[in-house]
């Protein structure tokens, strides 16, 4: 649920990004509020908070995964989404602490707006992972082939029994082309994971003429002509990535542009 998209013009959001958002502003008012009282500022040290752990979860996940990466322009692109939350969170508190100490002024405000942004975050994620973990199965929308003939994900997924990957593209988004090839590898390699590549609203011979020009050679991949499985998930942007057990339950989603990392990351979580 948290990875659910949400389009606004040509830009596109998820909805953690929206809650960290929120959470963020709700941290700067109540600082704010209560800075005033205390006389003292503490919006600086909120942004370096954040800073600091914006920063540590990015580095956290490039060292778990980086093998996964090819040099050091890959590894700093943050497109891919790829960031530990945990190492984030602990980085950022550690640094909230010692400004905490430091700066015994801004104690007060400080620790308020940490605890209400915290708050705020921690109750609308866990409750959106709570509910997301209750059901949440493979939507049964019909699809079609490249031939043309009907199929639906719960039909291939009976015939396949094992872990499902199911992307959301379409010709036209950047970021879709861009992780076409990591798809590629990775369906060769992965034996035991099927992957499915669904078309959002365009035609056959559009997406035959886009598979030969990049010249790549994908499974499975199908046509949505009425953006009907994009609709039924929740990805109003693309590119989305769902990942889907051997029981047809959700256990993850990503929402923007894979690279080799971040996809390693979503494959662990259906062994």
């Amino acid at each position: 649920m948290l990875q659910q998209s949400i389009a606004l013009g040509p830009m596109g959001f998820s909805l953690h990004q929206l809650v960290i958002g929120l959470a963020f502003l709700l941290a700067l008012l109540t600082g704010a509020l209560l800075g005033r009282r205390h006389h003292v500022a503490v919006s600086d040290t909120l942004f370096t908070v954040l800073f600091v752990a914006f920063i540590a979860a990015r580095v956290v996940f490039v060292v778990r995964y980086w093998g996964a990466y090819d040099g050091i322009v890959a590894r700093l692109d943050i497109r891919d989404g790829g960031f530990d939350i945990v190492g984030g969170i602990a980085v950022g508190l550690g640094y909230a602490i010692w400004a905490l100490w430091r700066a015994p002024r801004q104690r007060i405000p400080l620790s308020g707006a940490l605890l209400v942004g915290g708050l705020t975050w921690g109750l609308i994620a866990g409750s959106a992972v709570f509910i997301e973990q209750q059901a949440r199965p493979l939507p049964d929308v019909m699809l079609t082939d490249r031939s043309g003939n009907p199929i639906s994900l719960p039909q291939l997924a009976e015939q396949q029994q094992q872990p499902m990957v199911v992307n959301l593209w379409a010709s036209w988004c950047p970021p879709c082309i861009r992780e076409m090839p990591v798809f590629e590898d990775a369906q060769q390699a992965e034996k035991d994971i099927t992957f499915v590549f669904v078309n959002q609203g365009e035609s056959a011979q559009h997406i035959e003429t886009f598979m030969d020009q990049q010249a790549l050679s994908l499974e499975n991949v199908w046509l949505d002509p009425r953006n009907a499985l994009g609709q039924a998930t929740g990805a109003h942007a693309m590119p989305t990535t769902l990942y889907y057990n051997a029981e047809g339950k959700l256990v993850s989603t990503h929402f923007g542009e894979l690279s080799r990392a971040t996809l390693q990351q979503g494959l662990e979580r259906l062994r």
